[in-house]
């Protein structure tokens, strides 16, 4: 007899936010996820680190994360927190790391693991994704846990005067 398998219990969610609107519907997201599972929620944000130009001539430059980056990101975990809190959710915890995105997800959460990740993604074309890089199909690639990704939801066309148009 084949013994039916039960579903691993979401206690500890994780989400991503940067400000934008796609992470702002993945918020929305965990929290509903986390008020339904009872689960803890971890707020996480990265305020990334910028290139600098230097000289062929430098032996090296640390790269830096501007001190006005890093104060809106922590405002922006800080004000996720807040609205966390005031839907309810009593176990909110907000993160705020300085880096490189990607690898800072990545190593905090295996320091801290988390039973689902909950992710914004703005849906890249192909050739930008290529470009620019996608924050959450690399974290996807990576990360040991369930991933949900949210995508931006499409706006309604705005209805025209004309039947026809």
């Amino acid at each position: 007899m084949v013994r039916p398998m039960s579903p691993e219990p979401v206690r500890r969610i994780a989400v991503a936010v940067d400000g934008s609107p796609c992470a702002a519907q993945a918020l929305e997201v965990a929290i509903d996820l986390a008020q339904r599972y009872e689960a803890s929620l971890a707020i996480l944000s990265v305020a990334p680190i910028h290139s600098m130009y230097v000289s062929p001539t430098e032996p090296w430059v640390a790269t830096q994360v501007l001190e006005s980056e890093s104060g809106r990101y922590k405002q922006i975990v800080a004000d996720a927190v807040a609205r966390a809190e005031a839907q309810g959710l009593s176990s909110v915890t907000g993160v705020c790391l300085e880096g490189v995105v990607v690898d800072e997800l990545l190593m905090h959460l295996e320091r801290h693991p988390t039973d689902l990740l909950v992710l914004g993604s703005r849906g890249l074309s192909t050739a930008r994704r290529i470009l620019l890089g996608s924050v959450s199909e690399s974290v996807l690639h990576h990360v040991s846990c369930p991933v949900l990704i949210v995508r931006e939801r499409p706006t309604p066309p705005k209805p025209s005067g004309s039947p026809h148009a």
